[in-house]
């Protein structure tokens, strides 16, 4: 992070501060477009206490754009580490179980083994559980991302039923 990015966040997290509001998730990257970074905030409050904060942040100098995905179709991810114990006697099903949630093995050692998943943040909790069962070493997560849906566009023709030749 440099440090326009960093002021910017130090800008936003002091406005969430001073209101009172706790920042549940916070991811910060770059976008598509060169010197601009995009923030994704989860936070918690009633419909007036975030429209508050929306107001606030589109005050802010160096926020060009600000998105509230909350009732819209999007996709939201989170990336998880999960250091989990696991022995020759466990291993296989501590993998099996990863798998079925879409998770991956990133390392592998005598006693432990890292899994990795993406995906949602409802599909990332019940793996998280799941793998307290075995044990948790270590855990890193990134933070809720989101991005809205496209908007696609049906062609006439295709509405209410297909076309026969």
């Amino acid at each position: 992070m440099d440090a326009g990015q960093t002021r910017v966040l130090n800008r936003v997290a002091g406005l969430f501060r001073r209101r009172n509001f706790n920042i549940e998730s916070l991811a910060v990257g770059h976008s598509e477009t060169p010197g601009i970074s995009r923030m994704t905030f989860v936070a918690n409050g009633t419909v007036r206490d975030m429209r508050q904060v929306t107001t606030q942040l589109d005050k802010l100098i160096n926020v060009t754009g600000i998105e509230d995905v909350t009732d819209k179709p999007s996709l939201i991810r989170e990336l998880v580490l999960i250091k989990v114990k696991a022995n020759s006697q466990n291993r296989h099903e501590v993998i099996q179980i990863a798998e079925l949630h879409g998770g991956k093995i990133a390392d592998i050692a005598i006693e432990s083994l890292v899994v990795q998943i993406v995906g949602r943040p409802d599909k990332v909790n019940s793996l998280i559980k799941l793998m307290q069962y075995f044990g948790i070493i270590e855990m890193v997560r990134t933070g809720a991302v989101a991005m809205v849906r496209a908007e696609e566009k049906v062609p006439n023709q295709l509405k209410g039923g297909c076309k026969v030749s």
